[in-house]
């Protein structure tokens, strides 16, 4: 696997942000609306949200009460979700961090109750990252916390087309992609009791997607 090519995604979610700041359009995604049911269901107020991107569900978050940790690896994306958190005067639930996922998280142990993320795992993330981010995620979330994630699967269309980048990971359009089977996702479940798999579509393509809810059981 080209470390490289993965690194420089990076790049290309930047220029992609600079350019389009609405390009997922301003309404949250049918996971956030999902998420929120169930946070709220189990008394969640306090999460961590990875690859905010543009803000649509941290934004959504945040007016209903939630307090949000985001974390992206783009500035331009992080200054967005800023803006909107000062024009709609939700300074106080939302704080952003420019990050990589890749590193150790920046939190203590323990410290929140709900960790949340629609498509940061499919992105140009390998195995390794991802057992090491699952790893992290248990480490800072409470008892019984809640991690929820959503995931391309490997009935999207757009699975085994473009360039084939290494395990389960192909680029289409200058985007690379990790694709999920449910077997890599209770690979992914160390630490964790999984309490739902759900398949959703999402776009006009379709994307196809699974909605993963997992509580941390040790």
């Amino acid at each position: 696997m080209d470390k490289k090519k993965l690194d420089q995604q990076s790049q290309h979610w930047e220029f992609n942000f600079s350019n389009k700041p609405e390009m997922f359009g301003l309404d949250p995604s049918l996971a956030a609306v999902k998420s929120l049911k169930i946070f709220k269901k189990k008394n969640i107020t306090n999460i961590v949200e990875f690859g905010a991107g543009l803000g649509r569900d941290t934004v959504f978050f945040a007016k209903n009460a939630i307090h949000v940790h985001a974390l992206d690896y783009s500035a331009s994306a992080l200054n967005i979700i800023n803006q909107k958190a000062k024009e709609q005067n939700l300074l106080r639930f939302i704080k952003t961090e420019a990050f990589d996922v890749r590193k150790k998280l920046p939190f203590p142990n323990e410290s929140f109750q709900g960790c949340f993320s629609h498509m940061l795992y499919c992105m140009a993330l390998n195995d390794i990252n991802l057992f090491n981010l699952n790893d992290e995620i248990h480490r800072i979330l409470k008892k019984k916390g809640i991690n929820i994630y959503t995931v391309r699967n490997t009935n999207d269309g757009d699975y085994k087309n473009g360039v084939h980048v290494g395990e389960d990971l192909y680029e289409n359009d200058g985007f690379i992609v990790h694709f999920f089977s449910k077997i890599k996702i209770k690979k992914l479940s160390k630490g964790f009791k999984n309490l739902n798999i759900e398949n959703f579509e999402e776009g006009t393509f379709p994307r196809k997607l699974f909605f993963v809810e997992n509580e941390k059981i040790s």
